[in-house]
């Protein structure tokens, strides 16, 4: 190894290391404020807490005192089915336009991304008219369509990448071998897609999970609130409930640490293909 080399390595693992405290630590202080007995939360802040509420008093109001656990069904409901519908019109395009002959292709998926140029209030608002219009005023599937509005031009972007750089002649060899178009696709193209499908699903999940716009401007009732909107909520005008607020924001990061801990190779993957295909 050259010696030359060595400060610069030193310098970048310091610089990764410190990058990890600074986007760890708000993590970290949402965790401790949560299991701090109440009187500690207003007095001068440590670091590491001097006591722990065993008794996990606010994760018990939280559950007891507000509607999180309707809530926390109603953001499950909303994430999975903006996953599925993304996943399938999002594989069907993009595969359609790289195996296709389709006139401005290019064009098509390059505008799909102008969705994200506005912020999403200024969608929120037109969409709310058309729902209603609809019948879905106040209603979840409103808020499905909505997020499926942004998911949709991102999964097909990276998507398009992943089927763009695969060989046409894998396809063409399964279906010499008495395989269909279909059959081709399901068996060949589905699989070494793998890791971009678990990324746009990952990316999806996300989007729809963490959402507040769009759940706050089209959903009126508490019944069909999601957990952003709900854990809004409990930050009153007057009375700020910061143990159950943090544990409320904990219960919403734990099923997203689930999933990154059990799919992180796959997301990592996905994304350096993603990267190096499109």
């Amino acid at each position: 190894m050259n010696k030359r080399s060595l400060p610069l390595r030193a310098l970048t693992l310091v610089a990764a290391a410190l990058l990890g405290l600074w986007s760890f630590f708000p993590i970290y202080w949402m965790i401790v404020s949560s299991l701090r007995p109440e009187r500690d939360l207003f007095a001068p802040p440590t670091l590491i807490p001097k006591t722990i509420d065993w008794k996990f008093s606010a994760y018990r109001n939280l559950l007891e005192l507000t509607d999180y656990p309707v809530q926390f069904a109603n953001s499950v409901v909303v994430a999975l089915a903006v996953v599925v519908i993304t996943l399938l019109i999002s594989v069907v395009i993009a595969y359609v336009v790289t195996r296709y002959k389709v006139p401005g292709k290019t064009a098509i998926i390059g505008s799909m991304l102008y969705a994200y140029m506005f912020p999403p209030l200024l969608l929120a608002i037109p969409l709310l008219s058309i729902f209603a219009r609809m019948g879905f005023s106040d209603h979840l599937i409103a808020v499905v369509f909505a997020h499926c509005t942004l998911s949709i031009p991102l999964g097909v972007w990276m998507l398009w990448g992943f089927f763009k750089a695969m060989p046409f002649d894998l396809e063409e060899a399964a279906m010499v071998d008495g395989c269909s178009r279909a059959g081709a696709f399901f068996r060949m193209v589905l699989p070494l897609s793998a890791p971009g499908i678990i990324t746009v699903a990952i990316f999806s999940f996300l989007l729809s999970w963490t959402d507040y716009v769009f759940s706050f401007v089209l959903v009126n009732s508490d019944a069909n609130k999601t957990l952003p909107v709900g854990l809004a909520s409990v930050l009153g005008t007057f009375d700020a409930r910061w143990g159950e607020l943090m544990a409320g924001a904990t219960l919403i990061a734990l099923p997203l640490f689930i999933m990154f801990m059990f799919l992180s190779r796959y997301f990592i993957k996905g994304l350096a293909a993603g990267a190096l295909k499109g």
